[in-house]
């Protein structure tokens, strides 16, 4: 220790000598305390030989390069102390020479570099976790110069260094752009403040962004400030992805109308906008007829086009102001504001569905395209005491009860909304639910109409009808339901029950001997019944378990089930004949296209409707029409049934013109099962 000054070796700081291998030669006593941890000198072994074990060969090997080209050394080394106490030492000596300058020796000091490593690990680690994150981060002093950027930051202003932010002029624009949305409370603030908001900017691609910004601005004791930054995300995507969704849940994907929930909105606010006023609002809610057909038929792809069109045609009819929507599968619905009252609404129903009618041709296919449209206007009057919400919910379900009164009544027309048609699509829903319960209660019977033989007079078959007895109303027919049922479904199981019973009490006729084997029961029956996938199968399992030979059974149907062009409805059809099944062609003579349906129906028979054949025997000249009708049926091995046979001179005329089978009140009307027994019997 003779080198060393004896005050120096008295101070906190320690101090040592080594040599050119790094042994020391001397110490002092807070040298010792701090590389090794004792209290008396480190005499002998390396500073860095009680060093963490992952930093010794590190230190030595810093040593041995420094003392080889004759430099200083500057070692960095973690040593345990007590209690588990990690410390990092910083050692720095220089040579010592002699008078010949040669090195003899090593002199330096060892500091406690706890706090300051700490501290320099600290924001490396805070560096490596900034510089790798997508999220910008700048810092600038208060000059606006850049103190740190990190590469996400470089990348989102469009330059290479830090400087470039100030030279670059994309770069200035975006600082200045967030600068300028600073609300003044942050701007003018005496202490140190944050900030978070979106700030829109032309990134150096040329597009528009959206940036998301946390900014910080610190502030000395002053008020002044001393730096300003933070970390800003670019969220264009992300507003981009948002913005498509709100579109997607507002609009029908296939038009790009607004959709039922927009047009809802968009009908409070215009309800809303006339409380208080003298202004009305109307919707027309218009329903594509036969749209299922067209799919069913010719496939979606053609259904879709035909959306297509109806959506530009509607567009076209419409003003500029009107809110065009598509709110189901063929519904669409115009929404009319400023101006419009019942005349002018209907005037635009009436263009508009006179541009929606005729026949158009897609993806080369001839479609014969019409629409029903009800109209329902409302006034400040009509929605007191109604939300916004509510009235705007009321006026389209309005609409829609017209529209539905526009369908019943032949479709392709426009129906004004009063209140009776609310009144009675009450009691039209009411007598469905109602239905529906019908048949599980018991409700439901069948009457059974003969059908006689013009020849032999003998009863060769009856129709079933059905009829439901309902606790408040009375008898109902089926013209008073049947629509009902078939509008939701219940058709199919009540078809079932009709042809379960009318097999049963054949059943019981046959036993009884009060029919022959080729009498057959006639069961009307719809297109819904026969586009089920296993009504054939059904059908076929009730005539087994009964023990009736198929032919005594006769499915009648009309010449719209004909015309449905269901797949379905065509492969039960031809199912049942080949198994035996009759079919009758049923009201034959009132539909449009007669002539076409008995050349492409393969039926075993037909029945005449009563328009028909009601003036025979009044004029004594035979109708030419009746006689044309029955020779053209027996050319296609058909029997004729004429219906609604009334009088004795129609009877007489139908036989010399040689018509098969007769049905009507003068034979006998529709009696229960047991009363149709006694008269057969009789």
């Amino acid at each position: 220790m003779a080198d060393i000054n004896e005050q120096l070796l008295s101070l906190p700081v320690g101090l040592f000598q080594a040599d050119r291998d790094g042994r020391v030669t001397a110490a002092n006593a807070a040298f010792g305390a701090l590389v090794q941890g004792v209290t008396g000198a480190a005499i002998g072994a390396a500073p860095w030989a009680n060093a963490h074990p992952g930093d010794r060969a590190t230190a030595e090997l810093s040593w041995r390069r420094a003392t080889e080209g004759d430099g200083d050394v500057r070692l960095d080394f973690r040593v345990w102390h007590g209690e588990g106490r990690m410390v990092w030492v910083r050692v720095d000596a220089s040579p010592v020479r002699d008078g010949l300058g040669r090195i003899t020796g090593y002199a330096g000091s060892a500091l406690d570099h706890t706090e300051n490593a700490q501290r320099h690990l600290l924001l490396e680690r805070l560096e490596g976790v900034v510089s790798s994150t997508d999220d910008a981060v700048i810092i600038l002093d208060r000059n606006g110069s850049p103190v740190y950027t990190n590469a996400a930051a470089r990348q989102l202003f469009g330059v290479e260094q830090e400087i470039d932010l100030v030279r670059d002029a994309g770069a200035r624009g975006l600082l200045q752009a967030i600068r300028d949305q600073l609300p003044r409370e942050v701007m003018h603030a005496s202490t140190s403040s944050t900030w978070r908001g979106e700030v829109g900017f032309r990134g150096p691609d040329g597009l528009e962004r959206t940036i998301d910004v946390d900014l910080v601005m610190h502030r000395n004791s002053d008020g002044i400030i001393e730096y300003w930054g933070g970390v800003a995300r670019d969220i264009t995507a992300t507003k981009q992805l948002q913005s498509e969704l709100t579109r997607q849940a507002n609009h029908d994907p296939l038009t790009g109308l607004p959709n039922r929930l927009l047009l809802l909105r968009t009908a409070a606010e215009v309800l809303d906008g006339i409380r208080g006023t003298r202004n009305h609002c109307a919707i027309l809610f218009m329903d594509v007829d036969r749209l299922k057909e067209v799919n069913d038929t010719v496939g979606h792809e053609v259904g879709d086009a035909l959306l297509m069109q109806v959506a530009v045609r509607i567009a076209h009819a419409t003003r500029p102001s009107d809110v065009v929507a598509r709110i189901g599968g063929d519904e669409f619905v115009v929404l009319c504001d400023g101006g419009v009252d019942e005349h002018t609404a209907l005037d635009l129903s009436e263009r508009i569905r006179h541009g929606l009618s005729g026949r158009i041709m897609l993806h080369g296919v001839e479609i014969e395209l019409s629409v029903s449209i009800g109209v329902a206007v409302a006034s400040s009057h009509h929605i007191e005491g109604l939300s916004a919400n509510e009235a705007a919910v009321d006026l389209l379900r309005n609409a829609d009860i017209a529209m539905y009164q526009a369908k019943r009544r032949g479709r392709s027309r426009s129906e004004l909304y009063t209140d009776a048609m609310r009144a009675e699509s009450r009691k039209h829903k009411e007598l469905g639910s109602e239905l529906e319960r019908a048949l599980a209660s018991g409700q439901l019977r069948l009457a059974y109409q003969p059908i006689m033989s013009t020849h032999s007079g003998r009863v060769a078959g009856a129709e079933a009808l059905l009829r439901w007895d309902h606790p408040e109303r009375g008898t109902l027919l089926p013209a008073q339901f049947l629509h009902l049922a078939e509008e939701s479904g219940a058709i199919v199981p009540i078809g079932d029950w009709v042809t379960r019973q009318a097999c049963l009490d054949t059943r019981a006729w046959v036993d009884a001997g009060l029919v022959d084997r080729s009498f057959s029961v006639h069961i009307n029956v719809a297109a819904r019944q026969l586009a089920e996938g296993t009504f054939v199968e059904r059908v076929l399992a009730t005539v087994r378990q009964m023990e009736l030979s198929p032919h005594q059974l006769t499915f009648d149907f009309d010449e719209d089930t004909l015309m449905d062009q269901q797949p379905g409805t065509a492969r039960s059809l031809q199912a049942l004949r080949r198994f035996g099944v009759q079919l009758a062609l049923d009201s034959f003579g009132t539909g449009v296209s007669s002539l076409t349906a008995l050349r492409s129906c393969e039926a075993d028979v037909l029945k005449l409707d009563g328009t028909v054949a009601r003036l025979l025997g009044t004029s004594g000249d035979d109708d030419p029409i009746v006689r044309a009708i029955i020779q053209l049926a027996h050319a296609l091995d058909m029997q004729v049934v004429a219906e609604w046979v009334t009088s004795a001179d129609q009877l007489r005329r139908l036989r010399v013109l040689g018509c098969d089978l007769v049905q009507g009140h003068l034979l006998g009307e529709p009696t229960a099962a047991d009363l149709f027994a006694s008269r057969v019997r009789r």
